[in-house]
C-alpha cells in the first residue's frame, strides 16, 4: 500500500463531523478503531503481530528475542478535536518507510519493529504517555490504577471493557532490553522548518515541561444579590493568574498556558465556589521553567489572599529536559546527508513525545517533517503530501543505515 492509500483509510477513523478534529481517546470506540488499522497493517505484510503488556502494539520483522532491536513508530490517539498528523504520521510512515526498504530489496541484520504507543497525549485520564510510561517504569501500576476519567472511569477498568488484561500493566525491561534503538518520526509542532526552508529536520532535545493544578476556593453566591464588596469570588484570582502566566512567559522566553478549568456549581447566575485550573508550561531550561512556574505561584498566592480565596497548588506531571542520544542523533545526521551536501537541520521542541519517555532506558533520536501552519493540536494541523512522502524516505534511509547494514 502507499502512504497515500494507507493516509486515506485512517484518516476518517474518530473524526467529528462538527468540529472537523479528532477524538481518538484511549480505549475508546475510536482508538479501537485504530488499532484494529494498525493490526491490519501488520498482517497485511506478513509481520509478526503482538499487543505488550501495557497495551502497545507492536509489528515485527525478524525475531524480537535476538536483541538490539530498531524501533520506530508513534501513536494514533489525539487531544481533544486534536490534528491529523501528531501521532497517526510517524506510524504511516514507519510501515511506508518499510514498503520502501523491502523495494529496494535490503537485507535486514536486525529486527525491525514498528509500535502504536498507547494513550500518548494523556486526553482521557490526564496524564501523558500512559503506554511508553508504564513500559519504561516511569508510572507505577498503582498510580496507573489511580487515574481516572472526567465520568470516573479508571484505566483498569477502560481496558478490561476494550478488550484487555488490565492485571498484566507494569514495567517492562525485558522488552526495553531487546531494543538498541528507536526512532520516532513526528510532524513537527512549530515553524522552524517552514522557516528554514527544509523538508525533515533532526531533533535535539525535549524541553522541560509539566502539568500543576491550582484550585481556587472561594464561596459560592447568588450572582444577582451579593454585593461586590461581600463576594468571594475565585474566578478574579483565576482570571489575573492567566494574565501572570503570560507576563512570565514573556519573561523568560518560554510558554505557559492555562488551557483547561472546571467550575462548580458552574451556573450562569451563581458565583463559583471553586474555580480549578490547570496550567501547563514548558521552557528551554529547568532554571527558565522553575522561574516561570514560581512566578505563577506567587502571584496566584497574592491574587487569592486579596480576595479571600483558599489556593492548592498541585504538580500533577513533570518531564525534566531530555537529550536525545548524541551518537544516535549525530549517525541519523550522517545517513541522510551521505552524497550530499546538504545539513540536516538539528532542533529543539516544547512538545513531550513517547521518544522522550523511552530516552532513559534506550537510545532515542526523532525526525521532524515539516507544518507549514506551524499549528498542532487543532484540525488546522497540516503537512504537505510531498513533504510526507519525504520523511518515509528519510525514515527509510535512516532504519536502512541502522538496521541492514
Amino acid at each position: 500500500m502507499t502512504f497515500h492509500s494507507m493516509w486515506a483509510e485512517l484518516l476518517p477513523l474518530g473524526r467529528s463531523s462538527a468540529s472537523g478534529g479528532y477524538r481518538r481517546f484511549a480505549w475508546t470506540g475510536a482508538d479501537l478503531e485504530c488499532r484494529a488499522w494498525f493490526k491490519e497493517q501488520a498482517e497485511t505484510r506478513g509481520l509478526a503481530y503482538e499487543v505488550d503488556r501495557n497495551g502497545n502494539q507492536w509489528a515485527w520483522v525478524g525475531d524480537p528475542a535476538a536483541g538490539d532491536a530498531v524501533v520506530t513508530g508513534s501513536h494514533l490517539d489525539s487531544v481533544p478535536d486534536g490534528g491529523a498528523f501528531d501521532g497517526p504520521l510517524g506510524v504511516v510512515s514507519s510501515f511506508a518507510a518499510l514498503d520502501e526498504l523491502r523495494g529496494r530489496g535490503v537485507d535486514f541484520v536486525k529486527p525491525l519493529a514498528i509500535v502504536n504507543f498507547g494513550d500518548e497525549e494523556g486526553a482521557r485520564f490526564g496524564l501523558a504517555c500512559v503506554g511508553s510510561r508504564l513500559t519504561a517504569g516511569q508510572l507505577s501500576v498503582e498510580n496507573a490504577h489511580r487515574l481516572t476519567d472526567g465520568d470516573g472511569v479508571s484505566l483498569p477498568q477502560a481496558m478490561e471493557a476494550a478488550g484487555y488484561d488490565p492485571d498484566t500493566i507494569g514495567a517492562d525491561p525485558e522488552r526495553l532490553a531487546r531494543i538498541g534503538a528507536f526512532v520516532e518520526l513526528h510532524v513537527e509542532q512549530g515553524r522552524a522548518l517552514d522557516l528554514s526552508g527544509d523538508r525533515v529536520g533532526i531533533a535535539s532535545a525535549i524541553w522541560p515541561h509539566g502539568r500543576w493544578r491550582f484550585d481556587f476556593r472561594g464561596e459560592a453566591n447568588h450572582a444577582g444579590t451579593t454585593r461586590l464588596v461581600d463576594r468571594r469570588d475565585p474566578m478574579l484570582s483565576y482570571a489575573e493568574t492567566v494574565l501572570a502566566a503570560r507576563r512570565e512567559a514573556e519573561l523568560a522566553g518560554a510558554v505557559a498556558t492555562f488551557g483547561k478549568i472546571a467550575v462548580e456549581p458552574n451556573g450562569v447566575n451563581a458565583i463559583p465556589s471553586l474555580v480549578r485550573g490547570w496550567l501547563d508550561s514548558r521552557a528551554e531550561d529547568q532554571a527558565s521553567l522553575d522561574r516561570v512556574v514560581g512566578g505563577i505561584e506567587k502571584a496566584a498566592r497574592e491574587y487569592a489572599q486579596a480576595h479571600g480565596i483558599d489556593l492548592d497548588v498541585v504538580r500533577e506531571s513533570f518531564t525534566p529536559v531530555v537529550e536525545f542520544d548524541h551518537a544516535l542523533r549525530d549517525e541519523l545526521g550522517r545517513i541522510l546527508g551521505k552524497d550530499t551536501d546538504l545539513t540536516v537541520p538539528v532542533l529543539g521542541t516544547g512538545a513531550g513525545h513517547d521518544a522522550g519517555i523511552l530516552s532513559g532506558s534506550v537510545p532515542t533520536a526523532m525526525l521532524f517533517v515539516r507544518n507549514p501552519t506551524g499549528v498542532s493540536h487543532s484540525p488546522a494541523e497540516f503537512a504537505a503530501e510531498d513533504d510526507c512522502v519525504a520523511g518515509v524516505i528519510a525514515l527509510a534511509d535512516v532504519l536502512e543505515g541502522l538496521a541492514c547494514t
